[in-house]
């Protein structure tokens, strides 16, 4: 895949800067976390990859059962510790990580080294972009994204190519931070948020990518907010973990102020 095709913030975030390196993360995964059932007076590193686990776990217990037999894929992958965990705990038939960025694909197929020599047939990583999956049509029967659409410049081209590869009744499952409506609020979020300021991550209303999956051919389309399980345990995390006055503190008050909420998204192509 052309470098060309990466976004300049997504390739220096997830290149040379390693974004999972930062004191906001903790353990490989890059996600704010799921936090119910954690407490969070006194967060450790330890509750931080808990939490980042959790909510792989959130997304991947919408998947129906029997799971032994499903074969899916994972959008926006990282280092693939996501995908390793849902083939090793949920026994999935088969999970292929893909992201954008080789850098990424490379640490994934380092850090998950042991997983891919116990699993060749079954755990895979490989370069692809949201609109443009290395999978064929309708040879899946899920796919999920954690905490990665928020980087695409665009979803209608991911709802259409998701659509692409599910089979009929096949599930996607994203999870991530939207925008509210409003024609000021990209510019407010880019003011408080500087992953917004520098244009690794866009603002996508929710509104805008349920009619997307609807375009694109999905039904059963549902949406739960769950930033009340996110930003609260995450901002008392990013306490010892940031220093004062950080623009990722704004999150929490950019939640409350209802500019951008974090949401469970599933439908089922039709």
């Amino acid at each position: 895949m052309s470098q060309d095709r990466i976004p300049g913030p997504v390739r220096q975030t997830y290149g040379a800067d390693d974004l999972s390196r930062t004191a906001g993360f903790a353990g490989g995964f890059i996600n704010f976390g799921d936090w119910s059932g954690i407490r969070t007076d006194a967060p450790t590193p330890e509750d931080r990859v808990r939490s980042q686990e959790d909510l792989y776990r959130r997304v991947l217990r919408a998947f129906p059962g029997p799971r032994e037999s499903l074969r899916l894929g994972e959008v926006g992958c990282g280092r693939g510790l996501g995908a390793a965990l849902a083939l090793c705990e949920f026994r999935f038939a088969a999970v292929t990580g893909v992201d954008i960025h080789p850098d990424q694909i490379e640490r994934a197929r380092a850090v998950n080294a042991r997983a891919l020599a116990t699993f060749p047939d079954r755990l895979g990583y490989s370069l692809g972009s949201a609109d443009d999956l290395p999978f064929a049509e309708a040879s899946l029967d899920g796919l999920y994204s954690v905490e990665a659409a928020q980087h695409f410049r665009e979803l209608t081209g991911f709802a259409h190519e998701a659509a692409r590869v599910l089979r009929p009744g096949g599930r996607l499952v994203v999870t991530t931070f939207f925008s509210a409506d409003g024609p000021d609020v990209a510019e407010r979020l880019s003011i408080l948020l500087g992953s917004f300021a520098n244009g690794l991550d866009v603002a996508h209303p929710l509104g805008a990518f349920t009619a997307d999956l609807a375009a694109a051919g999905f039904t059963g389309i549902g949406t739960e907010s769950i930033g009340e399980d996110v930003w609260p345990g995450l901002d008392r995390y990013l306490e010892g973990a940031v220093p004062r006055g950080h623009w990722t503190r704004n999150f929490l008050s950019t939640w409350r102020d209802g500019l951008l909420d974090y949401h469970l998204v599933t439908a089922t192509r039709r």
